[in-house]
């Protein structure tokens, strides 16, 4: 299944592309490409000042299995094994755009890539729900396709805390107190 969907025009002006391939070998969906486009523009909303200026943002997601996400992991990690979430970021490239440009057309910023069988085994070890891993693990690609990085336990603290305020503000509120405030 791969959905398309643009902003309504209400805040940060965002097109999610979902790509459900786990939806597509299994027959199942977790969460709807409407409810991931709803949360994108929130948690937009939220990081709007750490967003380079452009009339809008793109970004794409692909929901798969451990066989592809390890594929992936292999080819740009050198790590032959499943991951939970990969975030390809496409601001890192330095592509010169001129400024009329990045005003007319939306600013692509990255690709994301979750495995629904590792965040399902992850959702089951945390006692949480797999639409809460799931968001949890977006919202921490998403913090990487903007430039945030976790090298050191600070930073990590840091991006957690921001992880659990954007899930704070699509209504997911389960991990909030697991997390201390930085």
């Amino acid at each position: 299944m791969q959905a398309n969907l643009e902003s309504r025009g209400v805040g940060v002006e965002v097109e999610v592309s979902v790509q459900d391939i786990f939806a597509e070998l299994y027959h199942e969906s977790v969460i709807s490409a409407e409810t991931w486009q709803e949360w994108c523009e929130k948690w937009l909303e939220i990081l709007k000042t750490e967003l380079p200026p452009a009339d809008g943002y793109e970004l794409s997601l692909r929901l798969t299995d451990d066989a592809e996400i390890q594929e992936l992991n292999a080819q740009y990690r050198n790590k032959n094994q499943p991951t939970d979430v990969l975030a390809f970021a496409a601001l890192e490239a330095e592509i010169p755009q001129s400024e009329e440009m990045m005003l007319d057309v939306p600013l692509y910023l990255g690709d994301l890539v979750i495995s629904v069988e590792t965040a399902s085994r992850q959702a089951q070890e945390r006692d949480h729900s797999l639409q809460t891993e799931l968001a949890w693990l977006a919202a921490h690609g998403l913090l990487h396709l903007l430039g945030w990085d976790h090298p050191d336990e600070d930073s990590l603290t840091e991006m957690l805390s921001m992880q659990a305020t954007l899930l704070g503000a699509i209504g997911d509120r389960s991990l909030l107190d697991q997390i201390t405030p930085v």
